[in-house]
């Protein structure tokens, strides 16, 4: 549910993260935090974020006592932050420390954009901020959020949920998911990509996708998508159908589409759709600027087809995304 976005410019300086770390905080999510928003980037030639920790006490006892953390910026760091991501505790029937909640809203009030890994959703929605919004959870917490939080409109089984100014993710590895979607509304498809490279991660998982994706033990022989989806992505712009695709995997279609659900948590269609559609959205952050050239080089078809799809899905117009991630933007 992708919405246009100003966040990124609401500062004349680069566009300032913070991570709030309360006591027991989850550390995967905190590292996913600092993998995609702050490290410098030698291979884009520029830092994308100003990244910052704090956090409500001087120290912060981490889950389980794994270790301590200290010498962060105090709460009031959060006041300054263009995107605020809070904190995530898998003792989520622990209120949030006080402070936390009001550091929340107020960052609400004043327009900033609020991410929730994981658990993380139980803090926005108990400082108040996802009444009447859509978000997701982790699977094994839905039951406990609905009956807790019945007013927030709650999408259990997709990997994140994009409302706009206030973010959700499901489970840990589904931070990587939307902190990479947040970087490709910020910076366009090809800095996300370069991100993505160095993580060595998938560029892009729509956020509709399942969370829980069954992977049996594969049969002899490897069911494996790989080499297909290998094929298909050197010949996006190649009339390509699912038809297609299940000759080259020497299966039928519906075998096709069963081991993309099992292995992808999506179809096929779709997956070929998001990858044409990536592919036209790096065609106009490199210069190209004839919207039925890039239509057909990436596949989509024509430059009607691509204005409906860029605007469901990026919520920008091939003319707006080019004016944001073109050549000479920064």
């Amino acid at each position: 549910m992708p919405m246009e976005s100003s966040h990124v410019a609401h500062t004349a300086g680069p566009h300032r993260v913070v991570v709030i770390v309360d006591e027991n905080s989850n550390p995967f999510e905190l590292g996913c935090a600092t993998e995609v928003f702050g490290l410098h980037r030698p291979e884009i030639g520029r830092s994308l974020y100003d990244f910052r920790l704090c956090a409500p006490e001087p120290s912060a006892l981490m889950r389980d006592g794994f270790f301590t953390l200290t010498g962060v910026a105090g709460l009031e760091a959060a006041d300054s932050a263009d995107t605020l991501i809070v904190p995530n505790r898998p003792d989520i029937d622990v209120p949030r420390h006080p402070a936390v909640l009001d550091a929340v809203r107020r960052a609400c009030a004043r327009g900033a954009r609020l991410v929730g890994f994981c658990s993380g959703a139980f803090t926005l929605a108990e400082a108040g901020v996802l009444d009447g919004r859509p978000a997701t959870v982790h699977w094994q917490w839905a039951d406990s959020f609905r009956t807790r939080f019945p007013t927030v409109r709650l999408e259990p089984d997709v990997l994140f949920v994009d409302d706009g100014d206030v973010l959700t993710a499901a489970g840990s590895a589904a931070a990587l998911d939307l902190g990479l979607h947040i970087v490709r509304r910020d910076h366009g498809a090809e800095v996300a990509s370069s991100v993505s490279r160095r993580l060595v991660f998938a560029a892009h998982r729509d956020g509709g996708q399942r969370q829980f994706i069954e992977r049996p033990v594969p049969k002899i022989p490897d069911e494996s998508l790989a080499p297909v989806l290998a094929w298909a992505q050197e010949r996006l712009d190649a009339p390509l159908t699912v038809a297609d695709l299940a000759a080259r995997a020497s299966v039928s279609p519906a075998t096709l589409h069963r081991r993309f659900r099992a292995q992808l948590g999506t179809t096929p269609l779709a997956w070929l759709t998001g990858e044409r559609l990536t592919l036209a959205c790096r065609l106009i952050e490199r210069g190209e600027s004839r919207f039925e050239t890039v239509a057909r080089r990436s596949g989509l078809g024509t430059a009607a087809n691509l204005r409906t799809l860029m605007r469901r899905e990026t919520g920008l117009a091939p003319s707006a995304y080019r004016r944001r991630f073109g050549p000479g933007t920064d």
